[in-house]
């Protein structure tokens, strides 16, 4: 065995030619002569790649080789090591002839060389200039360390003065400790000394002291044993006479208990009748525990269709107040509707001329179609016939798959632009599908607002009925027109309809002015005063308290004050609900029951009818839109 150091090198020679060639070198440190060489250039790794079947490309051989070297320097240590170097020559000793250098793997079944390399030795030139370049390499190392040898013993003279002027001071430091430590150490034994004697005396005292607390506990424990045997004699004779009692009762308790078990015998038979009765009773309960589960579900079934039932109308209170609002805007979206269905008719009018277009050319399309499938068809019979024909068919059968290429190509561009056709054909169904919905929807606003200004004309005209039979019949009515100021007419209350307000429908045809009078500010609830008839959309607050409390501040005003009333006294909603114009006359008198009307249902679209709903949601989530 022998420690082998290898040197390996890329050289690159630019002269003739610029190439790269591997130098690998063999030396040993401790035989200066011993040098082994080998040049390897690209040619030679190909004639070594063939013949010993490798599989790496030059670039990347002395990776792999080093790799190699490795895992050598990796197995070295061990008794049987997996990868060996070998050095092979034909001489006996390694006496300057060529050398083989071998990587081998060892496993049980045999010896695998996995590389091969023949090394020349070195000629004597050789080894001089390897001896010259290891001494140069000496020299340096040489002077290296001279320098370092010089800056380490400037640097250990320099610590050698500090640390001799350090341990100067640190001995004199030394001397004056232990001065003072003497003298600390002489003043604490003899306060130590004195101490110690103080402590003795404390000591004997203390000693004296507890001997005597111990004799007298002595003597009083002693006399408290003797009385607790004095009180332990007596209980005993006690408890004896208690123990002949015992025994007594003991012979009385066996014929008790004899008794006893007579007795539970007959008690048992009538725990197990009762037993059984306890069973019949179970099953009746269970069979009347399912009647009332049942029972608990109807009645709860009911609860919750009366909260539904009160919810509903709850919400056709503020359905009645919403198709007030949305009766103008309605009026105003149905001039807008009507342009633009008569501009979405024209649409659809240019709309159906393209499709009808559109149709004749996919109908041409088809026509073509099938007439270049016949041709394809006569061309295949035509191509099956033609393969038994000689050179000259051949080169016209050649011209002819060049015309069925382009035609099959035209074939694949009119199926791409009839699938864009009908891609558009499909886009322009689904926009005349929508305009058509769309057409649909607004016709049936249009009938539903229709029918919701007709049914409000008709409330107009029977209450305006109502008012003229009551101002002939009732007598109050003259009295109170006769006492209202600047001839105004007077406004009758229809208690039998749940109206709380005064309503004067004949305002909606007469156009004059109602004069300002005096406002009463006590009033919770303002109206405006006005001249003209307008439809004002009243948003009604949806807590069922402020709609009692208005109505009965309201009651309490027309008892009271029957004149501020008609003089227009604000009454029975907030002022942030309704719209002030000039020349209008005050809309009163729309209470909860004619809000609560189910006469509204069937003018209103399906959209705003109301949803019935659970106990404790909000009513806003049950009006779409």
């Amino acid at each position: 065995r022998l420690n082998v150091r290898v040197n390996i090198e890329l050289v690159s020679i630019s002269n003739p030619v610029h190439r790269k060639d591997l130098a690998v070198r063999l030396t040993d440190d401790t035989d200066p002569f011993f040098l082994y060489n080998l040049v390897i250039s690209e040619e030679d790794f190909q004639s070594l790649k063939s013949q010993q079947g490798l599989l790496v490309d030059f670039s990347a051989f002395p990776q792999k080789f080093i790799d190699l070297l490795q895992q050598c320097i990796q197995e070295q240590n061990k008794d049987t090591p997996r990868f060996l170097l070998q050095l092979v020559s034909s001489a006996p000793a390694l006496d300057h002839t060529p050398v083989s250098l071998n990587v081998v793997e060892t496993n049980p079944f045999k010896h695998l060389t996995h590389l091969s390399l023949k090394f020349l030795p070195g000629t004597d030139a050789e080894i001089k200039k390897f001896l010259a370049n290891c001494l140069k390499c000496l020299k340096e190392d040489k002077l290296m360390l001279e320098e370092k040898l010089r800056k380490t013993e400037e640097d250990l003279t320099r610590q050698l003065s500090y640390t001799q002027q350090s341990l100067s001071e640190k001995s004199r430091e030394l001397d004056k400790l232990k001065s003072e430590w003497t003298s600390y150490t002489t003043a604490l034994t003899n306060k130590h000394s004195q101490e110690l004697t103080s402590e003795k005396e404390r000591a004997l005292q203390a000693q004296t002291q507890f001997q005597q607390q111990h004799e007298q506990q002595k003597k009083e424990l002693e006399t408290l044993h003797q009385k607790s045997i004095q009180q332990l004699q007596n209980r005993l004779s006690e408890l004896e006479v208690i123990n002949k009692d015992l025994t007594e009762r003991r012979y009385k308790g066996d014929s008790t208990v004899r008794e006893l078990k007579a007795k539970l015998s007959g008690i048992e038979d009538e725990c197990q009748r009762a037993k059984q009765e306890v069973l019949s009773l179970r099953r009746e309960n269970t069979t009347l525990d399912a009647e009332c589960h049942e029972k608990e579900k109807l009645i709860n079934q009911l609860q919750t269709r009366v909260a539904v039932l009160e919810q509903e109308i709850k919400d056709k209170d503020q359905l009645v107040t919403r198709t007030k609002e949305v009766l103008d805007a309605t009026q105003e979206q149905k001039v807008i509707l009507e342009e633009s269905t008569e501009e979405k008719q024209r649409h659809i009018e240019k709309l159906e001329t393209t499709i009808k277009s559109l149709s004749a050319e996919l109908l041409k399309a088809n026509e073509i179609i099938k007439k270049l499938q016949g041709d394809l068809k006569t061309l295949m019979s035509k191509l099956k016939l033609k393969n038994t024909v000689t050179i000259q068919q051949e080169k016209l059968l050649g011209e002819k798959e060049e015309r069925l290429q382009k035609e099959q190509r035209e074939l694949q561009e009119m199926g791409q632009s009839l699938r864009m056709k009908e891609q558009e054909v499909c886009k322009l169904q689904e926009q005349l599908e929508s305009t058509i919905q769309k057409l649909e929807e607004s016709k049936q606003l249009l009938k539903t607002n229709e029918n919701v200004i007709s049914w409000l004309n008709r409330q107009l005209s029977e209450v305006q009925m109502a008012r003229r039979l009551d101002t002939s019949a009732s007598t109050h009515g003259s009295a109170r027109a006769a006492s209202a100021p600047h001839g105004m007419p007077d406004r009758p209350s229809f208690p039998s309809s749940g109206i709380s307000h005064p309503i004067s429908p004949l305002y909606a045809f007469q156009n004059f002015l109602e004069p300002t009078h005096s406002k009463n500010t006590s009033s919770p609830c303002p109206i405006p005063k006005a001249g003209t008839l307008t439809f004002l959309f009243v948003q009604f607050n949806t807590q069922l308290s402020k709609l009692n409390r208005c109505s009965e501040a309201q009651a309490m005003t027309a008892t009271s004050h029957p004149a501020n009333k008609e003089n227009g006294d604000h009454v029975g909603l907030e002022s942030k609900y309704l719209k002030k114009k000039e020349d209008s006359i005050p809309l009163r008198g729309l209470s909860q029951n004619t809000l609560n009307s189910e006469y509204l249902r069937p003018y209103l679209p399906a959209k705003a009818q109301p949803v019935p709903k659970a106990a404790g949601t909000p009513a806003s989530a049950y009006f779409p839109g």
